[in-house]
């Protein structure tokens, strides 16, 4: 419970109406897309301006007040998650575009804006922000930042990280601190920017982020093509990643096509079924498009693809598409516990038939949907709940999977999440992808941002003492 001391100043900070406190406001802001803890913050609080988030980070310090970020609420690992009282920090109202320049391709933003509204604006000024993903339409930048979010494009055009080039950050400390300036070059030692990249909301509260932008996409092609083993799959993609620029290589199970097509009702992309599917993505030119009509026929040749089909309009790419992003949304109604992991490309092939082997020999009767960035090493494994299993006994025993899955991803030197971040969800199993000297040294920079360890206490690693 607020003091009524502090509710009080909190309202002079941002205004009466923005400090809310009504249960269903509690439980929208309080969770993000994980559904394993509930939700039960002391209040929302929705400040416009950095001045704000550094005032209310320093009332905080001041009654040992813990504080959760809040962005878009997409994550899937419980990093927005407010379970213990904690003061939750919505950024919504810091949405606006702060600067465009033309020249320099460049665009500084509110956190609070949402992904999609910053590529509706590089589009409309003939440019591109190329990190895109299902979530775009609601998740905001400073989550975006917060877990260094990847997406499908990540082939191309990598990760968040590689497309943000100053920050505006309030830290645990309540400190305001201007990083990298939008600078492109800038070797003057530590590069505070790219802790923050990533940092979950345990150092401080990103608040506003200066993105580069690029060229735009010329019309893309999108071919689908169905494949015999997870093993060609690979093949198929160093056949075509050595002779060709892609944009995506996106790959989804025959598991996961059923349950897209029956759900959403899209149809199949073509008669035959087969154990996976690829989907690549490249952009439209004549020599480029018989170039990968030459590698289909090179990998059919091979016995590597069984069938396939190829765009022929923007209408029928996009059609294409929704079979790859509808399956995250399609897979809710089975209550999926999610595992988003990520290996050497080279060592995917065994990864995957070791952790098909585990599962179905341990737990056969859970139901395995894999898809996922094939062409950046990132596999997203769905278990799936069966009907009759109670919701807590299936996590439970989802987490004994977890935890051997864990073991599989250290001996293949691999991570336990490659683009979702840590929360709550994960932190039993990083030491699995960090040692104990690395986890020791993260620690000791989140005492130094955040000496009170009063932002998203619990998230990554437990509480600092």
């Amino acid at each position: 419970m607020l003091s009524d001391q502090v509710l009080s100043q909190l309202k002079e900070l941002v205004g009466p109406s923005y400090v809310l406190l009504e249960p269903e406001d509690l439980q929208r802001f309080g969770v993000d897309r994980t559904t394993l803890w509930q939700p039960n913050p002391c209040a929302v609080v929705l400040p416009a301006t950095i001045t704000a988030v550094q005032a209310i980070v320093l009332l905080a310090n001041e009654h040992n007040l813990a504080i959760v970020p809040s962005g878009g609420r997409t994550g899937l690992s419980g990093g927005a998650v407010a379970k213990d009282g904690e003061l939750i920090i919505a950024l919504d109202r810091m949405n606006t575009v702060i600067e465009f320049n033309a020249i320099d391709r460049a665009i500084t933003v509110g956190a609070g804006m949402i992904t999609a509204e910053v590529q509706a604006f590089a589009a409309s000024h003939d440019l591109l922000y190329p990190v895109d993903f299902a979530a775009a339409g609601s998740s905001q930048i400073g989550g975006n930042i917060a877990t260094n979010a990847g997406g499908i494009n990540v082939i191309r055009y990598g990760m968040t990280r590689d497309w943000i080039i100053g920050l505006r950050v309030v830290t645990g400390a309540g400190d305001i601190l201007a990083l990298n300036q939008g600078l492109l070059k800038n070797n003057t030692g530590y590069d505070f920017r790219h802790l923050f990249i990533g940092s979950e909301g345990t150092l401080g509260l990103i608040c506003e982020a200066t993105l580069q932008l690029t060229r735009p996409q010329t019309d893309t092609t999108v071919m689908v093509l169905g494949i015999k083993t997870f093993a060609d799959i690979v093949e198929v993609l160093q056949a075509f990643t050595a002779q060709m620029a892609l944009n995506a290589f996106e790959f989804f199970s025959q598991a996961a096509l059923d349950k897209v097509t029956e759900g959403q009702g899209h149809p199949a992309p073509f008669a035959t079924q087969t154990p996976f599917y690829a989907l690549v993505e490249f952009e439209t030119r004549p020599s480029t498009n018989d170039h990968a009509m030459a590698l289909f026929e090179q990998c059919t040749a091979q016995g590597w693809v069984l069938d396939g089909v190829v765009s022929q309009s923007l209408a029928q790419a996009r059609a294409l598409w929704r079979l790859r992003e509808d399956i995250s949304e399609t897979l809710w109604h089975w209550q999926p516990y999610k595992n988003d992991i990520s290996v050497r490309i080279s060592k995917m092939p065994d990864f995957l038939a070791d952790v098909d082997e585990l599962v179905s020999t341990r737990y056969p009767d859970f139901e395995i949907v894999w898809y996922g960035h094939i062409g950046d090493g990132n596999l997203h494994l769905n278990i799936l709940k069966p009907q009759d299993l109670p919701q807590t006994d299936f996590f439970a025993r989802c987490g004994a999977v977890s935890l051997e899955i864990g073991e599989l991803l250290a001996r293949y030197g691999g991570s336990i999440s490659a683009e979702h971040g840590v929360g709550l969800l994960k932190k039993s199993l990083l030491p699995y992808s960090r040692s104990p000297v690395e986890i020791a040294l993260m620690r000791s920079v989140k005492k130094t941002f955040d000496p009170k360890s009063i932002l998203n206490p619990g998230k990554v690693f437990d509480s600092l003492t």
